[in-house]
C-alpha cells in the first residue's frame, strides 16, 4: 500500500534534476555542450519553475534555487530534494548530512531541508511528475532549437514556463498559475531584504609556512595553527577561514592564480623582525658604526644577483656587532669605581669570594 501525500499550501517545494538536456553551441569554438534542467515544484498547487545551468555543481544549484524563490516571490517552509553532493555531504535514511553551503543557504532563507529517503522516489513525487511534465512541454519543444548562450535558452525557457503554468488541468477546474495565485502564494513566506551571497565551504590543512591553499592562491592564517585542520568559506568577495567554529583570518578573494595573500599579525615574531631588515635599513644601521662598515653592507648587496641573497652576511655582520656591544657592556659592569683607592678600577668582588 501507499500513503497518498496531501500537501498545505505554502509548506513543501520539492527539487531535482530533469533527466534530458538540451544542447548549447558555443559561437566562437562551434563545441557543444548538454545544459542540465533544474526543476523545483510547490506542492499544494504544482506550480513549477525550471532554468537551464551551465552544469550540475554547487554554485549552479544554490544559484537555481534563488532564482526559484524569486520567480515564486516567496519561500515554502520545506525543500524536499535528492541526494545530490550539491545537497547531501553524507546519504542517510534518518539523519542525513547537509551540504554546509547548501545548508547555510537554506538558513539564510528561513527554509528547512528534508531530503527524500535513499531510492525513495515517492518522497518526491511532485518533483518527479514535474520533471517528467518539463521534459514533455519545454525540453520536447526545443528539439529543433539551436541556442548559441545560456541567457538566450533560459528566456526561451521562461516563455514556455509560463505557458505551461497557464495551461488547463485535465481533471480540474483552473490551472498550475490560478491555483498558484489563489492558494499558495499567499502562504510562502516572505523572501528576505538580501539576496543569499552564495558561499562555498570546504576543508583543508594549515601548511608549514602558515598558508592554506584554496583555488591556487594561499591564504595566511595565525602560526599557531600549523597542520590543524580548518573550514574555508569563500564568498564571491572574500575567503574567510574558520577554526573549531572561530573565524580565525579573512581576505578578500583573488581571480587570479599563484598569488599569495598574507597578513603581518598571522607571523610569528622572528618572521616579523626578519622581514622588517630591507636594504637601506642595513646600509643606515652600518652607517652608525661608520662609512666603511656601510659601504661593506652596499658591496655585499650589489655584488649578489638579489639583494636578499647578501641579507645572511649583513645580519651576521650585525650580530658581531651586537655580540661585541654587549660583551664590552658586561666588561664595564665587572668593575666598580673605589674613590678611596685613588679613584682606579678594580675588578668587581663576587659576593660568594672571600677576601684572604
Amino acid at each position: 500500500m501507499v500513503l497518498r501525500q496531501e500537501h498545505k499550501a505554502g509548506e513543501k517545494g520539492f527539487v531535482d534534476w530533469a533527466g534530458a538536456t538540451i544542447p548549447v553551441q558555443d559561437p566562437v569554438t562551434g563545441a557543444i555542450w548538454q545544459a542540465p534542467l533544474f526543476v523545483m515544484v510547490l506542492g499544494a498547487s504544482s506550480y513549477t519553475y525550471a532554468e537551464a545551468t551551465r552544469d550540475q555543481q554547487l554554485t549552479s544549484w544554490i544559484s537555481a534555487h534563488i532564482h526559484a524563490f524569486e520567480y515564486f516571490g516567496g519561500v515554502p517552509r520545506l525543500l524536499v530534494p535528492d541526494n545530490p553532493r550539491t545537497s547531501v555531504s553524507r546519504a542517510c535514511r534518518y539523519d542525513p548530512d547537509l551540504n554546509p553551503t547548501y545548508q547555510e543557504m537554506a538558513m539564510h532563507y528561513g527554509v528547512g531541508v528534508v531530503p527524500a529517503r535513499p531510492y525513495r522516489p515517492r518522497d518526491k513525487a511532485k518533483a518527479e511528475v514535474g520533471v517528467q511534465v518539463v521534459q514533455r512541454w519545454i525540453v520536447a519543444a526545443l528539439r529543433h532549437r539551436q541556442f548559441f548562450s545560456l541567457e538566450d535558452l533560459n528566456r526561451v525557457i521562461r516563455e514556455l514556463l509560463d505557458k505551461l503554468n497557464h495551461r488547463p488541468f485535465k481533471k480540474r477546474a483552473g490551472s498550475r498559475a490560478s491555483l498558484f495565485e489563489s492558494v499558495e502564494r499567499s502562504a510562502l513566506r516572505a523572501l528576505p531584504t538580501e539576496r543569499y551571497d552564495l558561499s562555498q565551504w570546504s576543508r583543508t590543512r594549515v601548511n608549514i609556512d602558515y598558508h592554506i591553499a584554496f583555488e591556487a592562491n594561499l591564504h595566511s592564517v595565525p602560526y599557531t595553527l600549523v597542520h590543524e585542520l580548518v573550514e574555508v568559506r569563500a564568498t564571491p568577495a572574500t575567503v574567510e577561514i574558520f577554526h573549531k567554529g572561530q573565524r580565525v583570518a579573512s581576505h578578500l578573494r583573488g581571480r587570479g592564480r599563484g598569488q599569495v595573500f598574507t597578513q603581518r599579525e598571522h607571523r610569528p615574531k622572528s618572521h616579523q623582525a626578519h622581514l622588517e631588515w630591507t636594504p637601506s635599513r642595513m646600509v643606515n644601521w652600518a652607517q652608525h658604526i661608520g662609512p666603511h662598515t656601510a659601504r661593506l653592507f652596499e658591496r655585499i648587496l650589489e655584488e649578489k644577483p638579489h639583494p636578499e641573497m647578501g641579507y645572511r652576511s649583513c645580519l651576521g655582520i650585525i650580530r658581531l656587532a651586537e655580540q661585541s656591544t654587549n660583551a664590552a657592556t658586561k666588561d664595564a659592569q665587572l668593575h666598580v669605581r673605589l674613590p678611596h683607592r685613588g679613584g682606579c678600577l678594580l675588578p668587581k668582588m663576587s659576593p660568594f669570594v672571600t677576601r684572604s
